[in-house]
């Protein structure tokens, strides 16, 4: 069992706090959508589990088999929006390299090819740069490192908003299959989206998380009681 303990973050730019005191634990196996406002704090949270930023406060822990330690930038996998790949590489030579400085982690079975069917890249578009692929092409790419070097948590920055329906698709069956060994955070504003992909819901509002009721996720009402949930005060 592996479990992500978060345990009172707080993080403030200068006045403004916008982690007041987020606590939850994320399970493996399941996807978990994240939803707030714009400026609710969403990349603040992924920052903070990434480490690209430090919380003032809090605790960040992982939970393996019942052994707790400190979660490491090296246990994260941040799939940004706009995928970070080195444009003037192919395809291939990006792949061979990544899987290179990941011998200890790749699946010896398979092979460089096997891994461009298995993220639907066609065999003409695996020997061209990739500063010419789609924002498709380069999503499924920056998924396909996650797959390969397996850190146990992946955060996904609103991944999907950009694509057609059929890579958005791709994309929704290749987290389904992987969730099984990965704890999932998505972070959307779409709330269709959650509600097709996710497990579970959980909500920052106000630098807090709260999870909604499972039975509300396929009910009709999800979308109000969302609104309910994000709707401040000046809102009335």
């Amino acid at each position: 069992m592996m479990k992500l303990l978060l345990e009172h973050i707080q993080k403030s730019f200068g006045t403004k706090q916008v982690l007041k005191d987020a606590t939850f634990t994320f399970e493996k196996g399941k996807i978990y959508g994240l939803l707030g406002r714009n400026g609710a704090g969403k990349t603040t949270l992924f920052n903070c589990l990434s480490g690209e930023q430090s919380p003032e406060q809090g605790t960040v822990q992982l939970e393996i088999s019942g052994n707790f330690a400190p979660l490491t930038d090296e246990q994260v996998g941040y799939v940004f929006a706009t995928p970070i790949l080195p444009e003037f590489l192919t395809g291939y030579e990006f792949l061979k390299f990544f899987i290179d400085i990941n011998q200890d982690k790749v699946d010896k079975s398979k092979t460089i090819e096997d891994y461009f069917e298995l993220i639907r890249i066609e065999p003409e578009d695996r020997h061209r740069l990739i500063h010419g692929y789609s924002h498709g092409m380069k999503n499924k790419l920056q998924m396909l490192c996650f797959m390969i070097a397996k850190p146990p948590v992946i955060l996904l920055d609103e991944p999907l908003t950009s694509f057609d329906v059929v890579v958005a698709l791709e994309m929704k069956n290749l987290l389904k299959e992987i969730k099984k060994d990965h704890i999932l955070i998505f972070s959307t504003h779409i709330l269709q989206l959650a509600s097709d992909l996710c497990d579970e819901i959980v909500v920052l509002h106000q630098g807090n998380l709260q999870k909604v009721d499972n039975h509300m996720l396929k009910s009709p009402e999800f979308e109000t009681e969302i609104i309910k949930i994000l709707k401040d005060v000046e809102d009335e």
